[in-house]
């Protein structure tokens, strides 16, 4: 009896000791596993803070808005003549015979044929280095292109957000509803081209003497810049002019023209250069900004 008894003992002090070691054996892998959880939440931590730092940095360059404001000198050097030389006429045409609403309805066989030798023009051109660096622009902020031209040059180039405050060439309208807008088949609108409510299609032009419908669509868009850059226009036809009072006192300006007018040199950054030159230059200048 005492012999079996000592036998169970023993049996049960194994035992004993085998659970011992299995639990310290346990309890070290678990150890082990929480210690490579909290590495890995500690380089997951690391990790995270690198995002945030880069984040934190790069993010506000990113979300910048950039607003720009073109007139007919940037298309100038696509070989595109400007609304109006020196001596007042656009083409050799008077621009009250060509560019009103009265003139469309004293001779509309003249302002058709005027606006397709335009549209023709257009199609020949091609985007110069102006139009290529604003669109380059939108790899690093948010922009977005106000511009006077008639012209399709700026999204040829590839920028995707372009407002025309005159209307554009490559498209027609309703003599009698604004809201029916067709693209241009070639060159060509002719006379008996119609709208779908009967009327003879027009230039889908801003004409002197019109409303411009996107002016407080562009002021809004101008209040909301944290750049802001005027480029080949010569500030003087209104109320097209008057969108740079919109601009936010601490937004950056600059104004791109070799003819710019130095009254703005207070509040702008004054650029007396063709906008060929000009643009690239200071598309370069803000894209390093961020690197």
């Amino acid at each position: 009896m005492q012999l079996k008894e000592v036998n169970a003992n023993l049996d049960e002090k194994k035992y004993s000791l085998m659970v011992l070691l299995y639990q310290t054996f346990t309890c070290s892998l678990f150890t082990i596993h929480c210690t490579l959880f909290t590495v890995h939440c500690s380089l997951f931590s690391y990790h995270y803070s690198f995002f945030t730092i880069h984040y934190t940095y790069l993010c506000p360059h990113f979300m910048r808005k950039i607003v720009v404001f073109t007139g007919s000198g940037i298309s100038a050097e696509s070989g595109l003549k400007t609304f109006r030389d020196s001596d007042g006429l656009w083409e050799n045409y008077n621009i009250e015979d060509v560019a009103t609403p009265q003139a469309w309805h004293r001779n509309r066989s003249m302002v058709l044929d005027f606006y397709n030798m335009r549209r023709k023009q257009v199609l020949e051109a091609a985007p110069n280095n102006a139009h290529v660096a604003l669109a380059r622009l939108e790899n690093k902020f948010d922009v977005r292109i106000i511009t006077q031209n008639i012209d399709d040059l700026h999204e040829r180039a590839g920028s995707k957000n372009v407002l025309h405050l005159h209307g554009e060439i490559r498209k027609s309208r309703s003599s009698i509803d604004p809201a029916l807008v067709y693209d241009v088949d070639g060159w060509e609108i002719k006379e008996g081209e119609k709208c779908a409510r009967g009327s003879q299609l027009r230039p889908h032009i801003v004409w002197f003497g019109e409303e411009v419908p996107e002016l407080s669509h562009a002021a809004h868009l101008v209040s909301l810049a944290d750049i802001f850059m005027v480029i080949g226009t010569s500030l003087l036809v209104y109320p097209a002019a008057g969108l740079v009072d919109y601009a936010p006192d601490g937004a950056e300006k600059y104004f791109i023209d070799p003819n710019a007018d130095e009254h703005l040199s207070n509040h702008f950054t004054v650029i007396k250069e063709k906008a060929g030159t000009g643009v690239p230059a200071l598309v370069e200048k803000l894209m390093n900004e961020i690197l």
